[in-house]
């Protein structure tokens, strides 16, 4: 064994060592959605996986009743843990991985973390964020696909219906399924891009 690998080993297990300490704290869980029944369903399933995980104890668990939110046709509920793990890392994993609503730690009152144990965490927390944002760069590109493409058919949909006789937009909402005042959106550009016109509340193609 090198000199090297020595020293590295020696401060690798240094650094787990350190960074190895029992940490109980309290995980506020909500889940919003609908119907009623897939809203708890999917809170008892996202808790059985909490619990299969080997680096958190669950010492307690306080489900609330699910809940109609006010203000919308969406169904809520939440559940109260407080839970145990071993590291500083795998606390703030949990938070990444978990994405509690609210976290309090409870014991121990202080940490005291080396400066090799601080920048361990940031540099798993900044390979965690660079992970957020290739996923968040790779769904808004698919985003971005979706819309043009669903852009694309509505406007076909519509020359393909302008084809058959004009019509106002009232018709063409209720022919597309679109809402009249998303549609005219769609129509607009029609106009601008020159296939379209639009007389007296009637659209038709442009000859």
């Amino acid at each position: 064994m090198t000199t090297i690998y020595r020293e590295t080993l020696k401060k690798t297990t240094k650094l787990i060592v350190s960074m190895a300490i029992e940490i109980t704290f309290r995980a506020l869980m909500e889940v919003l959605g609908k119907p009623k029944e897939h809203v708890k369903e999917s809170l008892e399933k996202y808790i059985s996986q909490l619990k299969s995980s080997d680096k958190y104890t669950i010492l307690n668990e306080e489900y609330a009743e699910v809940e109609k939110r006010e203000d919308s046709d969406l169904w809520a509920t939440f559940v109260e843990l407080e839970l145990k793990t071993n590291s500083m890392e795998d606390l703030i994993m949990f938070c990444f991985e978990y994405m509690p609503s609210s976290i309090e730690i409870l014991q121990p009152a202080e940490f005291k973390l080396a400066d090799q144990d601080v920048s361990h965490l940031l540099s798993n927390l900044q390979g965690r964020l660079h992970q957020i944002d290739m996923v968040a760069k790779q769904l808004k590109l698919e985003n971005d696909i979706l819309k043009k493409n669903a852009s694309s058919l509505v406007k076909n949909n519509l020359l393909i219906l302008l084809a058959k006789g004009s019509m106002n937009s009232e018709n063409l909402s209720k022919y597309t399924g679109v809402a009249k005042d998303k549609l005219e959106d769609f129509l607009d550009k029609l106009i601008d891009d020159g296939k379209i016109e639009l007389k007296d509340g009637v659209y038709s193609l442009k000859k």
